[in-house]
């Protein structure tokens, strides 16, 4: 096995084919304003408007682990990704478990992507609500996506941004739609509509809430075609997550402050619907074809992330060699990656696409958050400044809280995993571990 520290003639590209800060940190903000944004609220509507501290928490949580991602690629500028992250911290056992768990938290959340799109699509084709329709649906999507990731990773970071820019838009549109109608009397109705007390129902929702804010990693992942990693893979981190957490919050406070929350429950198209009450039905069949563009390219942002893991995993010997060879995207790589997300889809179909949607991100955001906890375990293990330590303790106590409300069952699928993946490296894997010796502590 190839030693990780020392970078492959393959992996080093020309300048010109690396991202700046500014795109990176499009990219992450990309990878977070997608379908979390657009179909969250039906997802939350039983937690109500109440659901706003849990977006505070969430976003205070994101900054933290923004925080963690700068450190770590200050700290080691050339490590490959979350994987070799953990690896240099931790081991190579972590480093193989937050491979696969990554890997898998992308191919499982690109699914519930496709899904927020095709909620959208329901606005206009309303049989697309039906589960077979829905269904192949999803897999046209995954499958356009997969496309993108084809032609290049460069490719696929233009069309996020693009439609980062076009997904904003409606997003204004129905913020100010919000200000406009707002009517305390329904936000206060919608404070808590299960009759919980906050201190169960807002920490319940955080497992869920935290799915609009995975990408927050997504700078540290590309960080082989960052063109200066130590110092732009932190902006990017930073500013994504900023930006991401005041839409957010804004948005929901404009759509609880709207529509009742058993309303909301039952809509497939929320900010549609919003703008549609208030400005009218041509403009919210505006905002639900930009909010299909947007989720379209979170989509394709979040493909090229799981490709650019598995040829990580390539690279440390977790994953066959194929998934990394060449500065081209292996074509067994996201064919692969295709296929995983085409069974996830078939197997996961519900007779909602909201429960379809509820299920998979809350397994999704359990797995990323424990994926984050290791990264955050590995910096504090690396770094020799206590500023950084202290970092990484509140992104681990963070990531732990969140993971312990969540519902069990998000928890025990993501606990499954494991069990297997730890099955599979005492297998498989562990006599290749002394092989490389993957410490590399920073200064």
């Amino acid at each position: 096995m190839t030693d990780s520290h020392q970078p492959l003639p393959e992996d080093i590209l020309a300048d010109k084919h690396k991202l700046g800060w500014a795109l990176a940190a499009l990219v992450v903000a990309g990878n977070m304003i997608g379908s979390g944004v657009y179909l969250l609220p039906a997802t939350l509507a039983p937690v109500g408007s109440s659901s706003v501290i849990g977006w505070i928490a969430a976003g205070i949580g994101a900054v933290t682990l923004a925080l963690v991602f700068a450190a770590l690629g200050r700290l080691q500028p050339d490590a490959d990704g979350l994987a070799g992250f953990a690896e240099r911290g931790l081991g190579r056992f972590f480093g193989f478990q937050t491979s696969l768990a990554f890997w898998t938290a992308c191919l499982v959340g690109n699914v519930a992507i496709a899904v927020a799109a095709t909620g959208y699509l329901a606005y206009f084709f309303p049989i697309l609500k039906e589960p077979v329709a829905a269904t192949f649906c999803n897999l046209g999507l995954i499958w356009l996506a997969t496309g993108a990731y084809i032609m290049g990773a460069r490719a696929a970071s233009g069309f996020a941004a693009i439609a980062l820019a076009i997904g904003l838009a409606p997003l204004a549109v129905a913020v100010a739609a919000g200000a406009i109608a707002f009517d305390p009397d329904v936000f206060r109705a919608s404070w808590s509509p299960s009759g919980a007390p906050l201190h169960q129902s807002v920490p319940a929702s955080l497992a869920i809430i935290f799915w609009a804010f995975l990408g927050v990693e997504s700078a540290a992942v590309l960080s082989a075609r960052v063109r200066n990693p130590a110092r732009d893979v932190g902006r990017a981190s930073i500013a994504g997550v900023l930006l991401a957490s005041a839409v957010y919050i804004a948005a929901s406070v404009a759509v609880f402050g709207v529509i009742p929350a058993n309303v909301l429950a039952q809509s497939t198209s929320p900010y549609a619907d919003l703008t549609a009450r208030v400005f009218g039905a041509s403009i919210g069949g505006a905002v639900a074809v930009c909010a299909i563009i947007k989720a379209v390219g979170t989509l394709g942002g979040w493909v090229m992330l799981g490709g650019e893991t598995a040829r990580a995993a390539a690279r440390h010997g977790y994953l066959p060699s194929g998934f990394g060879q060449g500065n081209h995207t292996p074509i067994a790589n996201p064919l692969l990656g295709g296929a995983i997300m085409s069974v996830v889809t078939v197997i996961s179909g519900q007779s909602t696409l909201g429960g379809q949607f509820g299920m998979l991100i809350g397994v999704t955001s359990v797995l990323s958050l424990v994926v984050y906890g290791l990264c955050s375990a590995s910096l504090f293990r690396m770094a020799r400044w206590t500023r950084a330590r202290f970092i990484a303790a509140l992104g681990l106590l963070f990531t732990i809280a969140a993971v312990v409300a969540a519902a069990p069952g998000y928890i025990l699928p993501t606990a499954g995993f494991f069990v297997v993946t730890t099955v599979a490296w005492v297998a498989f894997l562990r006599k290749s571990s002394s092989r490389v010796d993957p410490t590399h502590a920073g200064a």
